[in-house]
């Protein structure tokens, strides 16, 4: 479970990082907002399934309320995702 959230953790981010970098540019300056429904809706389901999954995996693996928060928190900041991943797979290796 803990692998899925991780590889669901990298796409969320990286969608957010495109709905603010690429397709926010791409509505106000070349005005095609076409793209930010798109992305947005893409990044929208993407982002449900990150909290609904991060609920699960932290029961699991048990996590403190803040570990919690701070996934929480990585997941509205852009490329907070990578430095996320990587203590998800330190977690992963002292499990082991």
């Amino acid at each position: 479970m803990l692998n899925l959230f991780r590889a669901i953790s990298l796409i969320e981010g990286l969608s957010l990082v495109l709905l603010l970098f690429v397709a926010m540019p791409l509505k106000y300056y070349f005005s095609m907002p076409v793209v930010v429904t798109y992305v947005g809706m893409m990044h929208g389901m993407l982002f449900m399934a990150y909290v609904f999954l991060s609920v699960l995996v932290s029961d699991q693996q048990k996590w403190s309320v803040f570990f919690w928060l701070y996934v929480l928190l990585c997941s509205l900041m852009p490329f907070a995702c990578l430095f996320l991943e990587r203590q998800l797979g330190n977690k992963l290796n002292v499990d082991a």
